[in-house]
């Protein structure tokens, strides 16, 4: 195989980095990366250093945004009494576009994770204390993975903020929409089953 000139394979490495990109898909950009118009590339760099300077976590909610507080904390057309509880701000970006949850937000940072020594206090679970205090929240929507960390996240939460004035759930998860039978491994289907609700 022909070895590529070091700059060409420092830029594949550093490609292959980023999530979602696999080694070929890496070599693709590289290569044309290399061979692209020069005003293109730089463009595109210039591009990926200001949203890098430019987008900052909110101070409230800690979804990604160029101004703290963010647009869906100022918005006065969101349900303030409602807060979904997510891992990332990437899962922010996910459940608003699907257009249906009017409330806000609220990014841990993680899960709970003792096995990589993440505890709750490294998230921001304080944070999330506070508003509940000063916001007078009436429900936690908590929409954490459904594996280990998330299910023991999600517990540990609902226990915390176990309160007669404030409902804690948790998204209902199953079968994607689309989808059929064959597809789905046991544990989905068990949690479809857990999480059906009355047709009326």
């Amino acid at each position: 195989m022909t070895s590529l000139p070091e700059p060409v394979a420092q830029l594949l490495a550093a490609l292959n980095s980023l999530p979602g990109i696999g080694p070929r898909s890496a070599e693709r950009l590289a290569l044309h990366l290399v061979q692209a118009d020069p005003g293109a590339v730089r463009e595109l760099a210039q591009a990926i250093l200001q949203a890098r300077e430019r987008i900052k976590p909110c101070a409230i909610c800690g979804a990604l945004a160029e101004q703290s507080p963010c647009s869906i904390c100022t918005d006065h057309q969101r349900d303030a009494n409602l807060i979904c509880v997510v891992e990332r701000p990437v899962d922010i970006i996910i459940i608003d576009k699907a257009g249906r949850f009017r409330g806000k937000y609220h990014v841990l940072g993680g899960k709970i994770s003792p096995i990589n020594g993440v505890g709750p206090e490294d998230l921001r679970i304080d944070m999330l204390e506070q508003r509940i205090k000063s916001e007078s929240i009436r429900e936690l929507i908590l929409a954490l993975a459904t594996d280990v960390e998330g299910d023991a996240t999600s517990f540990y939460l609902a226990k915390r903020f176990a309160s007669p004035g404030l409902m804690v759930s948790r998204i209902a998860y199953g079968l994607p929409a689309g989808s059929g039978l064959e597809f789905a491994d046991e544990l989905t289907v068990n949690m479809a089953l857990e999480g059906r609700r009355e047709m009326t």
